[in-house]
């Protein structure tokens, strides 16, 4: 899931990661030439264009109304939000009257709500269907809203009103939700800075400035670099292996980019895994596309990040130093469930080589295949690369299991795995049902919106679905909210799920893969946390958990993928309507825990990747030209530099590190040891049944960030975790 707010603050001070550069010129005012004549009385002016980013939307449940929104919209809405929100916090701020919990902290709750609106319409664009304009937009308000930000944090007098509330909040018999609100303010206002003198606070404006700026321009490069390194085959040979509407896609893809006729373009994912890498048959083709992945943003061109990694990280660690803590990985690891650096670093050398070891023993197998292939055919054998990996563990799948991934894929038509899959889990659990709305505007045609009804008929909010990969939209899958619900201001939920599928020729059927259809239920089970977010409070709303907890339900959900009677209804063969013949459904389950060795070990050497970059002093930040090498020493340090299998992420392309889960990488693993308990709470009590949804509904799903995370997780699962359901589940074997 993406988050793109910046730090957990409250309600009205979420501010987008936006960036730099210059502005885009803005229109003046019209005036009329010194010396005419005014307009005649009986002329009558063009009324005032009303921007729709300022209005109430008259849609169901507040939906943005896409169809009017332009790009010039957004920069006047960020400059009348922000206007508003500073006159609003100056009226808290010098209010006369004492502190209050209500006159300052719920004040705060309600103050911003122009600006958050915008913000959330912008994020969200600006991910899923972003343009030059937009980019533009994002680059000139990222200083002005880190400015906008600090203005409030760091007014004194603000801070003076929430220290004294805090200080006497033991006699302000609060309830429980409302003292943990003013513990969360008080808080966050001390880790962004409020008791800094005032030279300190001048620095810390400077670096938040220049980190949001950074910040943009590392995620622009990313995407502009995965665009431009597309790679480009003059012959058809060189992708054999793959798919007739693959390879008709590659060429659609080469008129597109206008490389000619007889020209095949292979698009680029942001992993540095590529899935056509597991149906080349040509080695050199291979290489190149791999190659082409693994050295993004540190070939010394326009988009090379290495100069922007360095210096982020560099601004990060002098933050936390002036923050009083000794990393930036300290700073961030306080607000999280794990609670210390320590604790996650003991949970990778714990995992980590359990996990090489069992990748090591993958690749030992994928070398005997490759010899036994190379003395069959009297070729010269080759040593396992990294570019290998993918094709030959698919050969060797195909020979343990007896199937492939194109004998699977007929079975998962993506509208039916959505309908017949994800909504009919939900509707057994919850009872919520789903309804195609046609009639409603959309940002993008491949985009569908649906209209959520709740087990009693009533409407409760809208779920807008966005699984097609294309180059205006950034790598990975995430779900976004477009509109919250909470107790203080009402509203209804629009939550987003995101997805990057290739898109079949016309006319031909979306196909799934297996790892597809389980991230679209992974990523459906963050939709439901929104959907069903039922707090008082905005700042504690949907999905503002830490970051180690958010990951938690989403991956409970990917259960249910697997399920049999959810399985049974979706898993159906487009074209003859027959289901997945159960001999072929037990060698994809049988064969579920092959290469997890590798899946492990890639995800892993991210996460301790992003550790090691963010528990690093102001004065150990490698400098642009040490990046590389500095990744290299960190995988050697930890034992896991097998060249085989790379990071997941490596750091010039690593958006998670670099953006919203810095020193968060983890937190996908973290969240797993919950997952891997709680699936077998739900094995052990019931099942698919509307008494296990219900009783996830009401301890996790519609609390928010209420209560401490793993209170609401002990309130669901009545017991505290251990590692030992997730490496059984995994099946990594421990030496």
């Amino acid at each position: 899931m993406n988050r793109t707010l910046l730090l957990a603050l409250p309600a009205a001070l979420l501010l987008v990661a936006c960036s730099e550069s210059e502005p885009p010129p803005m229109p003046e005012a019209p005036t009329a030439p010194m010396g005419t004549e005014a307009e005649p009385e009986d002329v009558i002016p063009e009324p005032e264009e009303i921007n729709p980013l300022l209005a109430d939307s008259d849609l169901p449940y507040g939906l943005p109304p896409f169809d009017q929104i332009r790009n010039e919209h957004f920069l006047p809405a960020f400059e009348q939000g922000m206007d508003e929100q500073i006159q609003e916090i100056e009226a808290i701020a010098d209010n006369s009257e004492p502190p209050t919990f209500d006159n300052t902290i719920v004040a705060l709750e309600r103050a911003g709500q122009t600006l958050a609106g915008v913000q959330r319409v912008f994020g969200n664009l600006s991910g899923a269907h972003t343009n030059p304009d937009l980019q533009a937009v994002q680059r000139e308000v990222s200083p002005r809203l880190a400015a906008h930000r600090d203005a409030i944090l760091l007014n004194p007098n603000l801070f003076a009103r929430i220290e004294t509330l805090y200080e006497d909040r033991d006699s302000l018999e609060l309830d429980a939700e409302s003292l943990r609100l003013l513990e969360h303010v008080y808080r966050q206002f001390v880790r962004a800075g409020a008791r800094l003198d005032e030279d300190g606070k001048a620095r810390l404006r400077e670096i938040n400035s220049e980190l949001a700026a950074l910040g943009t321009e590392f995620s622009q490069k990313v995407l502009a670099e995965v665009n431009d390194s597309a790679v480009v085959y003059d012959d058809v040979d060189m992708l054999a292996g793959l798919s007739d509407s693959r390879i008709e896609s590659a060429a659609s893809e080469a008129v597109e980019r206008e490389q000619g006729e007889g020209n095949y373009v292979i698009t680029l994912l942001n992993t540095s895994g590529q899935p056509p890498l597991a149906s080349m048959d040509n080695r050199a083709a291979r290489e190149r596309l791999h190659t082409a992945s693994l050295d993004r943003g540190s070939r010394g061109n326009e988009h090379d990040t290495t100069a922007t990694v360095s210096q982020i990280l560099a601004l990060r660690a002098e933050r936390a130093r002036m923050l009083g803590y000794d990393t930036h990985a300290d700073y961030v690891l306080e607000e999280q469930t794990a609670g210390s650096v320590e604790t996650v670093n003991e949970l990778h050398e714990r995992v980590g080589p359990i996990a090489v070891a069992n990748a090591r023993r993958e690749g030992e197998a994928l070398q005997a295949l490759i010899d036994e292939a190379a003395e069959e055919s009297g070729e010269e054998p080759f040593e396992l690369a990294s570019w290998d990996w993918a094709y030959y563990t698919e050969k060797l799948r195909q020979q343990r299991f007896d199937f492939d991934d194109a004998e699977v894929r007929p079975y998962f038509e993506m509208r039916n795995v959505l309908v017949n899959g994800v909504f009919y889990s939900a509707e057994k659990l919850f009872g919520i049902t789903f309804v195609e709305r046609e009639d409603l505007p959309s940002y993008h045609p491949d985009t569908t919106v649906w209209e959520v009804f709740d087990a009693d008929g009533e409407g409760m909010g809208l779920f807008i679905t966005d699984f097609y990969a294309r180059s205006s939209k950034r790598g990975g899958a995430w779900m976004n909210s477009y509109r919250v619900h909470s107790g203080l201001l009402g509203g209804y939920p629009v939550v987003g799920n995101h997805l990057n599928v290739p898109k079949p020729p016309e006319g031909e059927p979306t196909l799934l893969t297996w790892d597809e259809v389980v991230t679209m239920f992974h990523e459906f089970g963050h939709a439901v946390h929104g959907l069903f977010s039922d707090v008082r409070f905005p700042t504690f709303a949907a999905t503002s958990v830490p970051r180690d907890f958010v990951e938690y339900p989403s991956q409970v959900y990917e259960m249910w993928a697997d399920w049999p009677e959810v399985l049974a209804n979706y898993a159906i063969h487009y074209e003859t309507g027959e289901p997945i013949p159960q001999e072929l459904l037990d060698r994809v389950m049988e064969a579920a825990l092959f290469n997890e060795g590798f899946r492990t070990t890639e995800y892993l050497a991210a996460s301790v990747l992003d550790m090691a970059m963010h528990q690093l002093g102001p004065d150990e930040v490698p400098g642009p030209d040490e990046v590389m090498a500095f990744e290299a020493e960190v995988l050697a340090a930890a034992g896991m530099d097998y060249d085989p299998v790379p990071p997941r992420y490596r750091t010039p392309y690593f958006s998670h590190s670099m953006g919203g889960y810095s020193a968060g990488y983890y937190s996908y693993f973290w969240a797993e040891v919950l997952d891997a308990d709680s699936v077998l709470w739900i094995r052990e009590n019931g099942g698919l049944d509307r008494e296990t949804g219900q009783r996830l509904r009401d301890t996790v799903l519609s609390k928010g960030g209420s209560k401490e995370a793993m209170e609401l997780y002990q309130d669901f699962a009545g017991r505290v975790p251990g590692i030992e359901p997730l490496l059984e589940r995994r099946g990594l074997i421990e030496d």
